[in-house]
């Protein structure tokens, strides 16, 4: 389950597109950071299940994407492109033989391939036509099948793209728009697959007397419904609309640390979460996902002047946005210590670690560290802003987000040693949530993490 928003130019105040995205999988389900430079002549294009033809020349990209998988949750190329993706549950059955693209596989195919916002889209939809979308998405659940929409943007255009199988329904975004777990596009899309509405009509989804809609048509109302994709879309939006006119970056990193459902009194501690929080944590069979990684993106004019932000962890609420540009070495494989299936020391398990141990005293520990975040996000932001100011460059951009990085990994390590003993030695009540704790201590287990 994810969160992914745009705003415009006209909405934002600046001549800045600003993207954001909430990636929600499975808590063992490490998220990693991974800088791929450009290729040149490639027969083929190996993805997560199948092969594909593969391109002359592929743009250099930075993914946020599950460990084991080909494909990405969210990314951006070196021509400004970004794309987030999301789960959707259709009426369109799966044959479950692994023969298709996932939504990660598309979505990276396309920010390998295309230097506009524009491109990406007819690239998700020529492989789409071709490949279908028959792969399993899940980590552990080898059943878990699903359709995707995406946001995609560039600094000039931002489309939101619907699937149901091969069918699709697009509109161009003007202003801000989030999309969730559940499809939204009614009548009001800029272009439709040619067969979709005959299709709808013939299987009796929509009564002839009643308009099309597509997100009507297609749903999945019992999945769409419990994936509470509603609620924080409305969440989301609601948020978004606040800051028309003052939405940056920091505002976009502010949505995506949003927890709990909004009039909520009672201090926020995890085990209370549920499907409705933005920033989503885990807690059993009816939340069995939370946020495992997120990204803000703000797009320029000049695309020299582009500017990313990765957590590269779990939790945005207790996470560091790291800043990133184009080209550069960081979170390349070489450098950069990619999570695997269980505990080790990368960035991605360094700050699981933490998460894991304060979850019982969840809001004194974020308060504890709320404060360094926002100090050190500042400051990367004057230091980003001096370097673009004077036009030093991107290069000049990945030297700070070497550094940024450097930084982060300290702060964790500091956070799961000195901190964290301060914090135990003043929270020694157990929180009584019999069922969340032992859903974790099998995740955990799992995960070779022992929580003391």
């Amino acid at each position: 389950m994810c969160d992914t928003f745009v705003a415009t130019p006209s909405f934002t105040g600046t001549s800045s597109m600003i993207f954001g995205k909430n990636s929600d999988r499975e808590p063992n389900e490490a998220q990693a950071l991974l800088r791929v430079p450009a290729r040149s002549k490639e027969s083929k294009t190996f993805c997560t299940y199948i092969q594909v033809p593969g391109a002359k020349q592929t743009q250099e990209v930075i993914l946020s994407k599950p460990f084991q998988m080909w494909g990405a949750e969210m990314g951006a190329n070196e021509s400004g492109v970004v794309i987030g993706n999301e789960a959707v549950f259709t009426k369109i059955p799966f044959e479950k033989k692994n023969q298709g693209l996932t939504g990660m596989d598309l979505l990276r195919l396309a920010l390998e391939r295309s230097k506009d916002a524009e491109t990406a889209r007819e690239t998700i939809l020529q492989f789409l036509e071709k490949f279908g979308q028959d792969a399993c998405g899940g980590y552990t659940n080898p059943s878990f099948y699903y359709h995707n929409s995406f946001i995609i943007a560039d600094f000039k255009n931002a489309f939101v793209l619907e699937t149901a199988g091969k069918f699709w329904a697009w509109k161009k975004i003007e202003g801000f728009y989030s999309i969730s777990n559940g499809l939204t596009l009614e009548d009001n899309y800029d272009a439709i697959h040619p067969n979709a509405i005959d299709f709808a009509y013939q299987n009796g989804w929509i009564k002839k007397e009643k308009p099309f809609s597509f997100r009507a048509s297609f749903s999945d109302s019992f999945f769409t419904f419990f994936s509470k994709c509603k609620i924080r879309r409305k969440i989301t939006s609601d948020l978004g609309s606040d800051q028309k006119g003052n939405l940056g970056p920091r505002e976009a990193m502010e949505i995506l640390r949003q927890e709990g459902e909004p009039g909520i009194t009672k201090p926020f501690f995890p085990f209370r979460s549920n499907m409705g929080s933005v920033c989503l944590h885990a807690t059993g069979p009816i939340t069995p996902n939370g946020t495992t990684g997120s990204m803000v993106a703000e797009l320029n004019p000049d695309v020299s002047q582009n500017r990313f932000w990765f957590t590269g962890t779990s939790i945005p609420s207790i996470s560091f946005f790291i800043p990133a540009g184009f080209s550069g070495t960081s979170f390349l494989e070489k450098n950069f210590e990619q999570p695997g299936a269980a505990f080790d020391s990368s960035l991605w398990w360094t700050h699981e670690k933490f998460y894991r141990e304060i979850q019982r005293f969840y809001p004194e520990a974020k308060r504890a560290v709320q404060q360094r975040i926002l100090d050190l996000e500042n400051l990367w932001f004057e230091e980003s802003n001096r370097i673009l100011k004077k036009r030093k460059g991107q290069k000049t951009l990945d030297t700070l987000s070497e550094t940024a990085i450097r930084t982060t990994l300290q702060e964790y390590r500091f956070w799961n040693n000195s901190l964290l003993n301060e914090l135990k030695s003043k929270n020694r009540q157990r929180t009584f949530a019999p069922f969340y704790n032992w859903q974790w201590s099998v995740w955990n287990r799992k995960a070779g993490i022992n929580v003391s």
